[in-house]
């Protein structure tokens, strides 16, 4: 199928899919069992994703993404790929969770490939979070027309964390789970973001801080990224996270819709429409744990999206897959470019 048809048989089998997970929802409540890998985390709810896998030449298949824990859910990606026929992907994704770090501190920090510790001046790829939450990733420096200040891009879950904070809280680089702490550790304060909230679809996880000073590095690694583009599918990416450090991968769906994303206690577990997923093309994964708000870019220094979700199985090596938001998705909803 080509783009336009590839998109046209998504929104005809996205409401039928809904329907489908919806009644069997009754039944995987009901189901006994032992725990099991297999089952599904707190929180986390039958769910069935649906969008577009490249199939090279401008080519596309209906991507069909399952969680672990739920065998209806299973069976009805399996119903849906006989209905499709031979132009479908279906994948299995594994438990996709917000990428922010796990307890607050004390936590062992010596296995992150990335930077948890305290760097200045700032650049891409660091520690940071708000003062309150554990730690995750500063993604890229963004501007406001008209407004001299530098601003910091990363997700509402490490700016924000919840509900209870407010604009001008305090933003600390290294994030609290790295040590980081105020006032020797404040690099600026919560500017905005995209609200997040039970029982909606959301399009973005995002948030911007506005940083004390102005001298930044916004060169690492690839230099300075000023440029946007849409994912097609296919591409060679690459992150610089605070947990895994550099990393590299392929885009191997778009316009993922429906996918569900565990946020612990507070939000809950989250849908998300127009997502971008990408594997990872090395020995270990592309994301994990505090890579949340990295910037996901293409081999030429494009900017593709921004980093929010990620499952630990699933994908080429089995390594997980990532979950990015779309990146002119998230700069026109707080009104920023790069």
């Amino acid at each position: 199928m080509d783009h336009e048809e590839a998109r046209r048989t998504k929104l005809q089998l996205v409401d039928h899919a809904r329907d489908l997970v919806d009644r069997a929802a009754p039944v995987t409540a009901r189901s006994g069992g032992s725990p099991s890998d297999d089952a599904p985390g707190p929180g986390s709810v039958p769910s069935l994703a649906l969008g577009l896998a490249p199939r090279g030449d401008g080519r596309y298949a209906i991507a069909v993404r399952y969680p672990l824990g739920y065998p209806q859910v299973r069976s009805i990606a399996r119903r849906l790929a006989a209905e499709i026929g031979p132009g479908t992907d279906v994948r299995r994704t594994g438990r996709v969770t917000a990428l922010r770090t796990g307890p607050r501190p004390p936590v062992v920090t010596a296995q992150a490939a990335g930077e948890t510790g305290r760097v200045r001046p700032l650049r891409p790829g660091v520690s940071i979070a708000h003062v309150r939450v554990t730690a995750g990733t500063l993604g890229a420096f963004v501007r406001r027309v008209d407004d001299p200040a530098v601003y910091a891009l990363s997700n509402y879950h490490v700016l924000v964390g919840d509900p209870t904070a407010q604009v001008g809280d305090v933003v600390v680089q290294p994030g609290p789970a790295d040590g980081g702490g105020a006032p020797e550790d404040r690099v600026g304060e919560l500017a905005d973001f995209a609200p997040l909230a039970p029982g909606t679809t959301a399009t973005v996880d995002a948030a911007i801080a506005r940083l004390d000073q102005a001298d930044v590095d916004a060169t690492y690694p690839v230099g300075t990224i000023t440029s946007t583009a849409v994912a097609l599918g296919g591409e060679t990416v690459g992150k610089s996270g605070r947990t895994t450090g550099v990393a590299a991968g392929r885009v191997t769906a778009i316009e993922l819709d429906d996918v569900v994303v565990g946020y612990g206690p507070g939000l809950g577990a989250l849908r998300f429409d127009d997502q971008i997923e990408v594997e990872s093309t090395g020995a270990g994964p592309f994301s994990r744990g505090g890579d949340s708000g990295s910037l996901v870019y293409r081999s030429d220094g494009v900017a593709l999206g921004l980093l929010f979700a990620g499952s630990e199985t699933g994908g080429e090596n089995g390594t997980g897959l990532t979950y990015v938001n779309p990146i002119d998705t998230v700069l026109q909803a707080l009104d920023v470019s790069l």
